[in-house]
């Protein structure tokens, strides 16, 4: 059990900026419409999902905002408890949330601050019901936001565990943001989740509306003696927010046409809906521009291709068209697609015109273009795909390699919520289908904690053989 004291100094929050892989943590795409966010306390709303709820209503999606009790237990400076702190801090609350999402409806439920265990029962009650019986404007709620229930915090943890239930009964999307674990917790703590925590980044103004809305909760933030710790404020506002992502089960039949409810690894293709939302928010979201994992991982894959020329070449999920741009060198034809029209159009203008290389919208999971291929390259994203559907592109895929084609597969292989497959489940699925339909043999292979990558050969000679030098 996490216990910590809010008056205490805490973690600076230069221990957390410090931590590379503070930065490197995958970015979340906007969730759609229908989205309730859950608040243990006035202010938790801000501190924890400020940038989503202000970025939510600047793109028309404004979410319901619920605060659980009324705050009215936070101590003063000498420790004893304001009479009209409930009072206070619902004015604040007010304030804030006109800050973030002028106009969201806001539901203020006032039970005791302190006392959600006692209070389960009835803040899941409520809970129910308006997940069952009401709309977030006009749409049925899709999305849960709620304190991370590993956050240390009893009202957190038990706000957490009951928007969890609820998710999972009704099969919707949990995100859940932890506030105290920057407080007790440092980056070196076993409990911090870090694989499977996730960032979310609304623009500039969005930003200013997270800021503003936090002044706004004065009795918790306002001078020397302010209850949330200055380096607490300072790494939750950083700019972006940041969350545990639970996605929902999926409804898949056996083959006997029986329902059953099984995980998202089993069962659901990741959209082209979600690409649309994550390049709709950021031009280049996975970082292909800026992080070193991706320089260092197009570099390995390039030093991994046993041929100096292709003559025909096929990627998959070109992106925004940086690894397509080093590729395009190494093949007299290319061709690159993407699902995402939005990448496909940054791919474009990064590109340019150039002989022998074409840019196109298309989704493989319906089709696989004529070949033959002397190369594929498959870079982060056959993931995406479900079981099902991965091995139907494989059988595709197959006949469309020319007799000495080369598959290379490139994935990362930390689980990531709401992916369908792992990476190293990917890799096995792809090494096993080509070994078995066209006798493909690993003939390279690099591995390490973050990303595993592999050279299919149909062909089978080394490099030195293929030089003669064998």
């Amino acid at each position: 059990m996490v216990t910590f004291d809010a008056r205490e100094p805490g973690t600076p929050a230069r221990t957390w900026l410090r931590d590379p892989r503070l930065a490197a943590l995958p970015e979340l795409g906007l969730p759609g419409r229908g989205v309730v966010v859950l608040a243990a306390h006035p202010d938790d709303e801000t501190l924890g999902a400020g940038n989503l709820v202000a970025e939510l209503a600047l793109r028309g999606r404004a979410p319901t905002v619920v605060v659980v009790t009324d705050g009215a237990a936070a101590p003063g400076a000498d420790g004893t408890r304001d009479p009209g702190l409930a009072s206070r801090r619902a004015a604040e609350l007010r304030e804030a949330v006109a800050e973030l999402a002028p106009g969201a409806d806001l539901v203020t439920l006032r039970f005791p601050d302190g006392g959600l265990r006692e209070d389960r029962d009835a803040v899941r009650t409520w809970l129910e019901r308006l997940v069952r019986d009401r709309d977030v404007a006009g749409t049925p709620v899709t999305t849960l936001v709620a304190p991370w229930s590993g956050d240390g915090h009893r009202d957190h943890r038990v706000l957490g565990e009951i928007a969890g239930e609820v998710a999972r009964r009704h099969g919707l999307t949990l995100w859940e943001y932890p506030i105290w674990m920057w407080h007790w917790a440092d980056p070196t703590t076993a409990e911090v989740p870090w694989e499977t925590l996730r960032t979310f980044a609304g623009g500039p103004e969005a930003a200013a509306r997270r800021s503003r809305a936090l002044d706004a909760h004065a009795s918790q933030v306002a001078g020397p003696d302010a209850l949330v710790p200055h380096d607490l404020r300072r790494i939750t506002g950083r700019g972006v927010d940041t969350f545990v992502v639970t996605e929902p089960p999926v409804e898949v039949r056996d083959e006997d046409g029986a329902r059953d409810r099984d995980d998202a690894r089993d069962g659901a293709d990741v959209t082209a809906a979600f690409f649309d939302a994550t390049y709709e928010r950021r031009d280049d979201p996975w970082g292909f521009t800026s992080r070193w994992y991706e320089e260092r991982k197009r570099a390995l894959t390039l030093a991994a291709l046993p041929r100096r020329r292709f003559a025909r070449a096929w990627e998959v999920g070109c992106s925004i068209g940086v690894l397509t741009a080093e590729l395009a060198e190494r093949c007299e034809n290319l061709l690159a697609v993407d699902v995402a029209p939005a990448a496909v159009t940054s791919a474009r203008e990064r590109l340019g015109e150039r002989d022998g290389l074409s840019v196109e919208v298309a989704d493989v999971t319906a089709d696989v273009p004529a070949g033959p291929f002397d190369l594929v390259v498959l870079s982060e994203v056959l993931y995406y795909f479900s079981l099902p559907t991965l091995r139907r592109f494989l059988e595709r895929l197959a006949p469309a390699l020319a007799d000495r084609a080369v598959v290379v597969g490139c994935h990362w292989r930390h689980p990531v919520t709401g992916y369908a497959l792992g990476g190293d489940e990917a890799q096995r699925e792809l090494r096993t289908a080509l070994a078995a339909s066209r006798g493909a043999v690993v003939t390279g292979r690099y591995e390490d904690e973050d990303v595993v990558l592999e050279v299919l050969s149909l062909d089978g000679r080394s490099v030195a053989d293929r030089d003669g030098l064998l």
